[in-house]
């Protein structure tokens, strides 16, 4: 009798794994990097660091027999610091008509912080965190990252017109917080390099004073080896002194297929401020293989929004890069 049910167990599991193979695909992608860090500034607490990343995507899929495509997304990230094993997971349907809905569990994003890293490139995170003997520099970040948090939607539409796609997010009720939305729309334009964002979407905060709305505007054009960047990030938070505007701009060379050579400026204003926070970056990189090798050399001015010499900065930055 126990010969006989494990010869019925086998031939179930081999039936769900068939049927499952029948269904869709999944894959496994990967990436990792070595990384080494160094600042300068006066009383500055922080010297040469190095550190690695890792991360391996899920992903699977497959069209239903009534036209509808399903797809599961897990992502493992050992240095995500968020509880349990996994950094962001998702689950979307979509059709050619209807576009793609999204729900995330953990990783949600809103039409806003789906675009507002800076078209510098986010200068001021490098230095996010640093501390010296009287500033704790980059307070714009609580709300420049602002995202949807867990069991959030986001909603991408087909292309209306030629080059045009709308989106859309949603956060729901929570705890202690109200629920948020977030509309945005896209356009391009490969025959002349063009690229067009906006995206507005609430910031849902713990309390009233600390929600409020982030905007964002980007544009981008390439005209040969030459690409022209623009994004202005504007946050409006209830509390004093809670709004900020990053204004960044970049220009970037393609020296060929695998090397490339970009410049990019940040500037920050405060609500109520004495000074603008400045950054500035020129960074380069060598793609090839799977392998990317990059460097480069990062400016802060008046970091925490003051003129006192201990917030300014230097930093450099080595990487390498795999992906597989």
């Amino acid at each position: 009798m126990n010969n006989i049910k494990k010869i019925g167990l086998t031939a179930l599991a081999a039936s769900l794994v068939s049927v499952s193979a029948n269904a869709g695909e999944m894959s496994v992608t990967g990436s990792a990097s070595m990384n080494v860090e160094g600042f300068s500034g006066e009383q500055l607490n922080a010297g040469t660091g190095y550190s690695m990343g890792n991360q391996l995507t899920f992903s699977g899929g497959g069209e239903l027999d009534n036209g509808i495509n399903v797809s599961l997304s897990f992502v493992l990230d050992q240095g995500d610091g968020d509880p349990g094993p996994f950094d962001s997971h998702s689950v979307s349907i979509s059709t050619d008509m209807m576009g793609t809905l999204t729900l995330n569990g953990e990783g949600g994003t809103t039409t806003a912080n789906n675009i507002d890293k800076s078209a510098a490139g986010d200068i001021w995170d490098k230095f996010d965190g640093l501390t010296n003997a009287s500033a704790q520099v980059n307070k714009q970040g609580d709300t420049a990252t602002a995202t949807a948090g867990d069991n959030s939607f986001y909603y991408s539409s087909p292309e209306l017109m030629e080059g045009l796609t709308v989106n859309a997010s949603y956060q729901p009720q929570g705890s202690n917080r109200t629920s948020g939305t977030g509309l945005g729309a896209a356009y391009s334009n490969a025959d002349y390099g063009l690229t067009l964002n906006y995206a507005e979407a609430d910031v849902v905060g713990a309390t009233e004073a600390k929600s409020g709305t982030e905007t964002v505007i980007k544009a981008s054009w390439a005209y040969g080896p030459v690409t022209l960047s623009y994004s202005d990030l504007a946050t409006d938070i209830e509390a004093a002194s809670s709004d900020y505007d990053l204004e960044s701009f970049a220009v970037s060379y393609t020296v060929n297929d695998e090397i490339s050579i970009t410049y990019g400026m940040e500037d920050i204003t405060q609500e109520g401020a004495t000074s603008d926070a400045e950054y500035e970056t020129i960074s380069a990189s060598y793609t090839a293989g799977g392998m990317t090798i990059s460097a480069g050399i990062h400016d802060a001015e008046n970091a925490n929004f003051g003129t006192n010499s201990n917030q300014d900065f230097e930093k450099w930055t080595l990487g390498a890069s795999f992906a597989f």
